[in-house]
């Protein structure tokens, strides 16, 4: 599990540490951390070309001192000093102690043109908005150019709590952050500009407090799915009800279905008119074309995608919420419940809601920059887990726990996809895990296998589909020797 913390939690840790260390220390294991990290990035230091945008304050302190750590390797080190007469003056003068040079910002265009790394040392922690000029102007020179881009605990111009963006900011293809990793490198557009995330240890763990948010791993994700044993039989892994898709559109209600049997194959009962596609593609799903109380039993439903925002999908959709199981919505489920959210404010049993951006705005705010927020708020305020989808997803339990999603790939972003994220966060939810759980598994699951067929090129969500087992597989660790990665 990966910790997320924001800049107040851990400027507050910090506080007892550079107590009881020796002044400067603190600073110095930052800049080892850093210089390690970029000796290993460049292979060989020696003659490499290292350009330091260095601005005013710690984070510039940070990048003189890892580059004048490189400079001592070999490495030809320059520094653009953004604020010439406030660099960190101890930073510098080791910088310059080790052979490195200096320009101002007028003269940095050579260097950054000729760059085979550059380190974002513009600000740090406490820097707001985007970058202004004479930096935002370097950096996309910078960015322009050949060289490996790399920010120094944060990205210039990157929210550090929120990942917001709100003009110029550095594109990193990696960042080295100190101590804890800030919810802006994976959450928001921060996530985009962050590149591979590596973190240094600087001591301050004893010191933080409970993290704000999470991430799973792919270890986190196989603990907690669950595994057949020999006692098993398609009851006892769980049974899922999906009611989804139409007659005339069953597409969602095939992905759904789908997407549940392949995630976790007992038993999938499909309710609805969709019900003659559903057998033709899945021969292996229970179906009906009646209610839901015709279905038979199950420990928890799907309901939403594709069935249409009429009385008749509204009466469904009243029938599964006045039920004592776990209850997904989705799609035009949100749309109906957004106009009566007291159908889920006074249900006992879980509900997940998993909205995109406008059917979140459905339920009377938009999500805004600030996605971790605004997702706390929504469940908090209708008692139900809420997966606010996106490129770095967030889900948020009603007493406040946040999971913020680490896989993925932009071509999720494809009609039909959501349709299987629904389907795996229910098989899950059915197999009795806690329904945050389930859903942020789900959503790390629904990553992966979009990883896995992005590997192959341009994909639909069947493909998402038919990946699944595959990448299954890869969370736990057991996929074939031979198959090509499916990236981080």
């Amino acid at each position: 599990m990966i910790d997320l913390h924001t800049a107040a939690e851990i400027r507050a840790a910090e506080t007892p540490l550079l107590a009881a260390l020796p002044d400067g220390a603190l600073m110095q294991r930052a800049a080892t951390g850093l210089a390690t990290v970029c000796l290993r990035l460049l292979g060989r230091p020696y003659g490499a070309r290292v350009a330091v945008l260095a601005g005013a304050g710690n984070n510039g302190g940070d990048a003189l001192f890892a580059a004048a750590r490189l400079a001592a390797r070999g490495a030809r080190a320059t520094a653009v000093l953004l604020s010439p007469d406030r660099a960190h003056p101890a930073a510098l003068a080791a910088f310059r102690r080790a052979g490195g040079r200096t320009v101002d910002a007028a003269a940095a265009g050579p260097v950054l043109d000729r760059a085979d790394l550059v380190l974002d040392g513009i600000v740090g922690l406490g820097g707001s908005g985007g970058l202004r000029e004479p930096a935002a102007g370097l950096v996309e020179r910078a960015a322009a150019g050949p060289a490996l881009m790399v920010a120094v605990d944060l990205p210039s111009g990157v929210d550090a709590d929120t990942g917001a963006v709100a003009g110029a900011a550095f594109p990193a293809m990696h960042t080295v952050t100190f101590g804890a990793v800030k919810t802006g490198l994976v959450a928001g557009a921060g996530r985009g500009h962050a590149g591979a995330v590596h973190l240094v240890d600087i001591g301050l763990g004893p010191h933080l407090p409970a993290p704000s948010a999470r991430q799973l791993t792919d270890a986190d994700a196989a603990a907690r799915l669950p595994l057949p044993d020999a006692d098993d039989d398609k009851y006892s892994q769980g049974v899922v009800g999906v009611v989804a898709g139409s007659a005339t559109y069953p597409g969602a209600a095939v992905l759904c279905t789908g997407a549940a049997l392949r995630t976790r194959p007992g038993l999938v009962r499909y309710a609805g008119t969709a019900a003659d596609g559903v057998r033709a593609a899945w021969p292996e799903a229970i179906v009906t074309d009646g209610r839901p109380g015709d279905a038979g039993r199950v420990q928890a439903w799907v309901v939403g995608p594709g069935m249409g925002t009429g009385d008749d999908a509204r009466s469904v959709l009243a029938e599964v919420l006045a039920t004592d199981l776990p209850v997904l919505v989705d799609a035009d489920g949100l749309t109906l419940l957004a106009a009566e959210p007291e159908l889920v404010r006074r249900r006992a049993a879980p509900t997940v809601l998993t909205p995109h951006d406008r059917e979140f705005a459905r339920f009377g705010a938009e999500p805004g920059d600030d996605r971790i927020g605004a997702t706390r708020r929504l469940a908090a305020d209708l008692g139900a887990v809420v997966l606010l989808k996106g490129d770095a997803t967030v889900v948020a339990d009603p007493d406040g726990t946040v999971f913020v999603n680490g896989t993925g790939t932009p071509w999720l972003a494809t009609a039909g996809t959501g349709d299987v994220l629904s389907g795996i966060a229910g098989a899950l939810l059915a197999a009795d895990l806690p329904a945050v759980e389930a859903t942020a598994v789900a959503a790390h699951v629904h990553g992966r296998a979009g990883q896995v067929a992005a590997a192959r090129g341009p994909f639909v969500a069947g493909d998402v589909v038919r990946h699944l087992p595959e990448a299954v597989a890869r969370v736990r660790g057991t996929a074939p020797a031979g198959l090509p990665d499916s990236g981080a």
